[in-house]
Formats: C-alpha cells, sequence, structure tokens
C-alpha cells in the first residue's frame, strides 16, 4: 500500500468514525439536558395534530426549492423506514408565484395516487434538466411522458377542489409560521431543518430523536 493510499485510507476512517460520534452524542446530549442549542426548536403553542394517535410528520417544501431538491434523496431514505406509528404528508410553501403552480402540481400527482412515485422526478425535471413544470402545459405533457392520462391530470389541476387545497397548505405554513424550506414539523409541537440541523445528511438524524421525543411524551394507551 502506497504512503498515498494509506493517508487517503486514514482520512476517510476519521471522517467516518467522526460521523458516528456525532451520531452517538445528539441523542445522548438530548437526554442528558446537555447546555449546547439542540438542532431543533420547539413551539410556544403547539398545533393539533389531524393523525390521531399516530405522531406526525410534516415537511414543508416546494418543488421549486433547490433545498428542497437535495434533501429529497436524504428524506426518501429516512421514508423506507417509517415506523408503524408515524404518518408523514407534505406541505407546499408558496413563497413566490411559480410555486402557487408547483403547489398544484404536487396536489394533483397525490390525488392521483403518484406523488410518492414521481416527486424525485419532479425535482430532477426542474432542477437537472430544467423543465418549466410550473406551467401548466408543460406539467401535463411531462406528466403524460410518465404514463399519466394527460386529460385526467389537466382536469385534476384545474378541478374545483384544488384551490381548497392550495389556500389550506398557504394557512397552515402561516400557523406554523414557515420561513424556510425544507422545514420539517414533528407532532405540531418541534421544528427542525437542515439549516438547524447542520445539514441536509444529518437531518434525518433529527428527525429520528425528535419522533422518539414526541413518542415518550404522548399519553401512554
Amino acid at each position: 500500500m502506497s504512503v498515498e493510499v494509506a493517508r487517503t485510507r486514514r482520512l476517510v476512517l476519521s471522517i467516518v468514525a467522526g460521523l458516528l460520534v456525532v451520531a452517538w452524542l445528539i441523542p445522548a446530549a438530548w437526554a442528558q439536558g446537555a447546555a449546547a442549542a439542540p438542532p431543533y426548536s420547539r413551539m410556544s403553542t403547539p398545533i393539533p395534530v389531524e393523525t390521531g394517535k399516530k405522531i406526525e410528520v410534516i415537511e414543508f417544501f416546494s418543488y421549486g426549492c433547490p433545498h428542497c431538491a437535495e434533501f429529497e434523496p436524504y428524506l426518501d431514505d429516512w421514508l423506507k423506514n417509517l415506523p408503524a406509528d408515524v404518518s408523514f404528508r407534505r406541505i407546499p410553501v408558496m413563497f413566490q408565484a411559480q410555486w402557487v403552480d408547483l403547489a398544484k402540481v404536487y396536489y394533483t400527482l397525490d390525488a392521483l395516487g403518484e406523488e410518492a412515485k414521481l416527486s424525485p422526478e419532479v425535482f430532477t425535471a426542474i432542477h437537472g434538466k430544467g423543465v418549466a413544470l410550473w406551467t401548466p402545459a408543460k406539467f401535463y405533457d411531462w406528466a403524460a411522458t410518465k404514463g399519466l392520462d394527460r386529460k385526467k391530470v389537466e382536469d385534476m389541476y384545474n378541478s374545483f377542489t384544488m384551490s381548497g387545497k392550495v389556500n389550506r397548505a398557504k394557512q397552515l405554513a402561516q400557523a406554523y409560521n414557515i420561513q424556510e424550506v425544507p422545514t420539517i414539523v414533528i407532532d405540531g409541537k418541534y421544528i427542525t431543518s437542515p439549516k438547524q440541523s447542520g445539514g441536509h445528511a444529518a437531518t434525518p438524524a433529527v428527525m429520528t430523536g425528535l419522533v422518539a421525543k414526541a413518542r415518550a411524551e404522548r399519553p401512554k394507551s
């Protein structure tokens, strides 16, 4: 083994070891009430969840947000191991006019049962290929290339219920005082984000810790 290869190997191992230590220290620090600021905040007035006995996890996001696009692979991996007592949903945020149209894209895919499958591809189309999916006709055409019925997509996008969903999303973003995306809310009271947690890769571990915290605080049935 050459000196350079050995040096590179040691560097990689030291980085991995450091990450493992951080992953161990975060929950330990919470448990011990460490003085350091935690990678989350608690809402002064919790908002009742809409998931009953299940712990609610909400991602406030937009397809138009590049940070949301970068976070998507990490979130997707986290969702693959979603606990049975946890319910996840997304709420699109509309900080600009184009994002209103992208909120309709989200709710259209969700109504057609295609959101989980196609959301990663929406991000790729917008941020990787420059497809203007906030333009309705381009979205209909794009959806058709993914095997969806173009007419059904158009009808759902322009349906009467769409305005109600968009308005409800705006109300929830205001209620939770969402100032940036992506933002994650756990059980109506804990808020975290890549900015608070220290990056996209660190956020899922924080989410897992907050889910455990919320679970422990719920009344035992």
